[in-house]
């Protein structure tokens, strides 16, 4: 099982977390965090290119939620994968960083990865760790894995829940997440498949507003609240458009956390 036996850390690795771990609990440095639920804290998700941490601190964010995926034939997203040395400018900057593995996509150039199956998750969960470590991700940190789609609970039995299966033989359910709507987070959940937020109550659980009917899944630790769609564009940061989620709980998973 990838890091079954903790890594040994550098002096620049520990000197890093422990300077890294007062800023977390309060979720980055930022000066004048924008205003979401629960922590009042907000995180961006995006795929175009890396932002410059200056630009994410000036927007009054407290970190990013980053790919540990690489980019669909056909496309070429710059912050696919997250590499070490744009993880070190955010951790520099005092911003925290989240991962998440999303490869495929609904009518994309590769299906839709919960649809590959119990091996399909394997895989996946392989790839992702590896990119995860290789950029100085968190040892005991999770990784949230998209379902970027509406599915029903039968979707969910036959082919959602076996890949995630397949995620948790190779990384435990204590470091897998779920990126979904509120139905999606509700059946991980159930069927134990995601892990535990340090604060109590709290899972491993990024809600997005589409396809949850205006409800808040009280066990999420991030809800995706701003969507970037061409009809709806998201804010600007860093001259992209990006995604804004709420922080819900202090421990959403981030690596400083994790170390």
């Amino acid at each position: 099982m990838p890091g079954a036996s903790r890594r040994q850390l550098s002096r620049r690795d520990a000197l890093r977390y422990a300077g890294a771990a007062t800023a977390a609990v309060g979720l980055g440095s930022a000066a004048a965090p924008q205003a979401g639920a629960a922590t009042g804290f907000t995180v961006i998700d995006f795929a175009a290119k890396q932002i410059p941490a200056a630009d994410i601190k000036a927007a009054g964010h407290a970190g990013v939620i980053n790919y540990v995926s690489t980019s669909r034939p056909g496309s070429n997203f710059g912050a696919k994968p997250i590499t070490r040395p744009y993880a070190q400018s955010l951790f520099d900057a005092g911003l925290v960083i989240v991962s998440n593995f999303q490869y495929g996509k609904p009518g994309g150039t590769a299906p839709s990865d919960f649809t590959r199956g119990y091996n399909g998750g394997v895989a996946d969960a392989k790839t992702a760790w590896q990119l995860h470590t290789a950029a100085g991700g968190g040892q005991t940190a999770p990784i949230y894995f998209s379902v970027d789609d509406d599915i029903d609970r039968a979707t969910w039995n036959n082919l959602a829940l076996p890949w995630f299966q397949g995620i948790n033989s190779v990384i435990g359910e204590m470091r897998t997440g779920v990126y979904g709507g509120y139905d999606v987070c509700q059946w991980a959940a159930e069927s134990g498949v995601i892990g535990n937020s340090s604060v109590p109550g709290y899972k491993w659980a990024w809600q997005t507003r589409s396809w949850s009917g205006g409800r808040i899944h009280p066990a999420a630790v991030l809800y995706q609240r701003i969507i970037d769609t061409a009809s709806s564009p998201g804010p600007l940061v860093g001259g992209i458009r990006v995604d804004v989620n709420d922080v819900m709980a202090r421990d959403c998973g981030q690596w400083q956390l994790h170390p």
